[in-house]
């Protein structure tokens, strides 16, 4: 059971007070759930390469892009994912809904490894492996903004930004797990026994994932955002989604621009560093007589830029409790802007340069990955914040930010410019500051439609008697 303690008065205004223990089991279900989820989406990109001699034999040098068209067919199935999720949770309520996307993502990954491979069943084999992936893209659509919206509904409000980073601690986890698992795989098989199967054992490990993370979810009650609406306005229950999307679009049509261009900035920067890079450097740079870099190499390379995100997330996040989400987001979006093209030149000098230009953008994506969970949530009330952010995130992702391998492949391929992921991080850190430059700063305030929400971590200590027995705290008016 959780603790609920009394409503608590600061100056004359109500606010809310959750327990320390619930909101730290809150987060580490959203977290927990997260490594699943984003294991299960990223292990494809890891093992490209090797998924396009399995499914994509024949396809020569249009190989590699016909697998990241199968990524980029997860980006189809989002913005549906968002708009059947994101609602449904403004309705029935977060936890439920995510336990429903961690079952649909798990399910998916399992079956992804079981299909056989071409030369098994011929062209069906690419097309199950697409509908899998589009399997995985209808959940992703409502998973990470209910998280998004789960973890910074239970944050009190002067701690949100370190409560959010927990969430991307527990994405980069799923992503490093996912890379980890891949380059043991391929490191440790031989490649006959790799291409028959070895490959699908990352994705059966899904299954014991999955079952942590619905364990955990299903034994966590609603957000006190999500209880407090329903307690004033249970008719909200019913509000019909038509509703939804007009309250969305009259009332907060600047926050879904503002939202979709910090999302746009943020994943271009993720997508290209963990699911094209890997391929740019084991096949692309090769291609093109540039010195590039073996599968297990690149793949562990990966792993080290992932560490080093995972070792600053956090205290990126605390910061900006303390400083505002503004200035680490305007950070990020000028250093991209600067530093986009030095980092994909960098990968073409070998294995120090690769490293360097690596850590450069990963350096770019952290500064999104621990600002952007507690930022994006505050710019829509607790009536449609799930709503809103999984239609804006999903939309701006599925247009611009998840096609980017496929586009960057498709490019380099028919222009031999080497270039093109450079162009694209200088992009979205155009569209980054821009983003910032119009975003009202959130830190340390309540969510809109909540109460203010502090910790029992947080509240001071009783006053005592001189036998040091609690007073009785005085009773609400």
């Amino acid at each position: 059971m959780s603790e609920h303690p009394p409503p608590r008065r600061r100056g004359g205004a109500a606010r809310a007070v959750e327990g320390e223990y619930t909101l730290r089991r809150a987060t580490a279900a959203a977290a927990v759930g997260n490594v699943a989820e984003w294991y299960d989406f990223g292990i494809y990109s890891y093992l490209a390469v090797v998924l396009s001699r399995v499914f994509f034999p024949d396809a020569g040098p249009w190989a590699a892009v016909y697998t990241l068209g199968a990524f980029a067919a997860a980006f189809v199935m989002r913005p549906l994912g968002g708009l059947f999720f994101g609602p449904l949770g403004d309705r029935i309520g977060r936890t439920r809904v995510l336990s429903a996307t961690v079952v649909l993502m798990a399910a998916a990954t399992v079956l992804l490894g079981l299909i056989p491979s071409h030369g098994a069943i011929g062209a069906a084999a690419p097309v199950l492996v697409l509908v899998m992936r589009m399997l995985q893209g209808f959940s992703a659509g409502g998973e990470y903004t209910g998280a998004l919206t789960m973890v910074a509904e239970y944050s009190p409000d002067r701690r949100r930004g370190l409560f959010g980073s927990w969430l991307e601690f527990g994405t980069l986890t799923g992503y490093t797990l996912g890379a980890g698992v891949s380059a043991a795989v391929i490191a440790l098989l031989p490649d006959d026994d790799l291409l028959a199967w070895g490959w699908r054992l990352p994705f059966l490990l899904a299954l014991p994932l999955g079952v942590v993370g619905i364990y955990l979810r299903l034994r966590l009650e609603d957000t006190p955002a999500f209880r407090q609406l329903m307690e004033r306005s249970p008719a909200l229950a019913t509000m019909p989604l038509r509703r939804a999307l007009q309250i969305l679009r009259v009332r907060y049509r600047r926050a879904l621009l503002v939202a979709g261009g910090v999302v746009v900035a943020w994943n271009i920067t993720n997508y290209v560093l963990t699911n094209y890079i890997p391929t740019y450097l084991t096949s692309t740079l090769a291609e093109y007589g540039e010195t590039g870099a073996e599968t297990a190499t690149s793949t562990a390379l990966q792993v080290v830029v992932m560490v080093a995100m995972l070792a600053v997330v956090t205290s990126l996040g605390r910061l900006s409790d303390r400083v505002g989400r503004r200035p680490i987001l305007m950070a990020g979006s000028i250093a991209l802007v600067v530093g986009g093209l030095p980092a994909v030149w960098l990968l073409r000098q070998g294995l120090a340069g690769q490293l360097g230009g690596l850590l450069l953008i990963g350096a770019c994506l952290v500064c999104f990955a621990a600002v952007a969970p507690s930022t994006l949530p505050a710019l829509f009330p607790t009536l449609v914040r799930y709503g809103g952010l999984a239609l804006t995130f999903n939309v701006s992702v599925s247009l611009v930010a998840g096609t980017a391998p496929t586009v960057i492949a498709a490019a380099t391929t028919a222009t031999g410019n080497l270039d093109w992921p450079g162009y694209y991080l200088v992009a979205a850190g155009v569209v980054g500051v821009v983003s910032v430059l119009f975003l009202t700063e959130s830190a340390g305030r309540p969510l809109a439609g909540a109460a203010p929400l502090t910790s029992s971590a947080d509240l001071p200590p009783p006053a005592r008697d001189e036998h040091g027995v609690p007073l009785e705290p005085p009773r609400e008016e």
